[in-house]
């Protein structure tokens, strides 16, 4: 894995080799992000259970993107070889379930937080000073209207408002002028209305940590299944409290479904990509035993 930023292009271009060398995996638009880039979904298996994953809700948390693509070229091969990944047989796991996968879900704030975006777009000034006057956009986490993604879904949105008394646009914390603004949330929510998944699994960094509760409207076989997947992991499973309008919270409120969110790896975002083999190394066998949830 090369210590470059993994960027929206990258990603893309890797999307099409993935779906041109293996027949059995195909790429879906939900949408578009603010600046007009295709939200790119993938879908992989024929089981009857229906599981969700996705990455980069936040900007600077962009690595989650290449761990999520790794796990998707691994699966792929394992599947089309007969082998396995995560020590359960590749073709038994994707019998059992089908998994829709969202790689990018804010591809204009990753191309912001990774230096790429054009010092010539007509609201650069403004991003500028969202971002206290400063040109590092390094810790940008917000799409490029200043909004953060995971504080956007209906689920307590006004506590989550309070809690974060951020008034505006903002590199971080500002929920939004309303639940689902959007378009990265609004298409995310709208996948999930649509295909109702059974599980879903929301990657950000960083802290070795498993979330998956909400408010007490998680399933009761919850927490086991949390403790299942800290055991391959090495990740501590948490009950969180004091935090609202994230995808997993309006996910487990809407369906009374087991929702997680998982913060892979440790340090300071962004993590650097020079910790991405022994993230995935802890982090592939919680994606696997999510397959089996």
């Amino acid at each position: 894995m090369t210590t470059d930023a993994y960027s929206y292009s990258r990603m893309m271009q890797r999307c099409g080799e993935l779906t041109a060398a293996y027949p059995f995996l195909s790429l879906y638009p939900i949408g578009r992000s603010v600046l007009g880039q295709p939200l790119a979904a993938l879908r992989l298996g024929y089981g009857p259970r229906r599981i969700h994953m996705n990455a980069s809700f936040h900007a600077n948390e962009w690595i989650t993107s290449a761990l999520l693509m790794r796990f998707l070229e691994e699966l792929c091969e394992a599947y089309a070889y007969g082998e396995a990944i995560g020590g359960h047989p590749a073709r038994a796991l994707l019998a059992s379930a089908t998994l829709w996968a969202v790689p990018m879900v804010n591809p204009d704030g990753v191309e912001l937080a990774q230096g790429r975006l054009n010092p010539e777009y007509p609201l650069y000034c403004r991003l500028k000073e969202w971002n206290g006057g400063s040109e590092d956009f390094s810790g940008w986490k917000a799409n490029i209207r200043g909004v953060d993604l995971n504080d956007q879904f209906p689920a307590f949105w006004l506590e989550e408002c309070k809690r974060r008394g951020v008034q505006g646009p903002a590199s971080s914390d500002y929920p939004g002028p309303c639940p689902l603004s959007e378009p990265e949330a609004e298409a995310l929510a709208e996948l999930t209305e649509r295909l109702r998944f059974d599980a879903v699994v929301a990657l950000h960094t960083q802290g070795r940590e498993i979330y998956w509760n909400y408010r007490d409207m998680e399933p009761p076989h919850a927490e086991g299944l949390a403790d299942r997947l800290g055991a391959v992991s090495g990740y501590k499973p948490v009950r969180l409290s004091g935090s609202d309008a994230g995808y997993k919270d309006w996910f487990i409120q809407r369906f009374r479904k087991p929702g997680f969110t998982v913060e892979a790896g440790w340090g300071k975002n962004p993590l650097p990509m020079n910790q991405f083999d022994s993230i995935y190394t802890e982090l592939q066998p919680l994606l696997a035993e999510a397959l089996r949830l």
